[in-house]
C-alpha cells in the first residue's frame, strides 16, 4: 500500500503540545483492520497456552504476530517518512533525522 502526503503525520503540536497523526481513513482502517487481526491472534495463543498446546506451535503463532506488528510499523514508518520527515528536512529541521534513526532503531531490535 502506498502512502501519500495526504496520509501524513503532523509535527506541529496541537493546543496540548502532542504531536499528531492525520492518516487517510484507508489507511486508518487497513491498520485498525491488521491491529484488530493480531489482537484476535494474541488471545489465541493465550488460549492454546491454557490447553497445554505443544510448545513449537504457539511459538510459531508468536512469530507469525511478530511478523504482522513489523508490517503495521513498516507502513506507519513509510508514511513518515515520505511525509513528516520530508516535509521537516525541506523547513531545515536536521534534528528529524536523529529522531527517525532512533525509532528505526527501536523497530530493528
Amino acid at each position: 500500500m502506498e502512502v501519500t502526503g495526504c496520509e501524513a503525520c503532523s509535527h506541529e503540536p496541537d493546543a496540548v503540545g502532542t504531536r499528531k497523526s492525520h492518516h487517510s481513513d484507508k489507511l486508518k482502517a487497513n491498520l485498525v483492520t491488521r491491529l484488530n487481526r493480531i489482537e484476535g491472534q494474541v488471545r489465541g495463543i493465550k488460549g492454546m497456552i491454557e490447553k497445554d498446546t505443544y510448545c513449537d506451535d504457539v511459538l510459531n503463532q508468536i512469530s507469525a504476530i511478530q511478523s504482522a506488528l513489523s508490517g503495521v510499523g513498516k507502513l506507519l514508518l513509510e508514511g513518515h517518512m515520505k511525509s513528516c520527515v520530508t516535509e521537516r528536512l525541506q523547513e531545515g529541521d536536521k534534528e528529524v533525522i536523529d529522531e527517525l534513526l532512533i525509532t528505526i532503531q527501536k523497530l530493528m531490535k
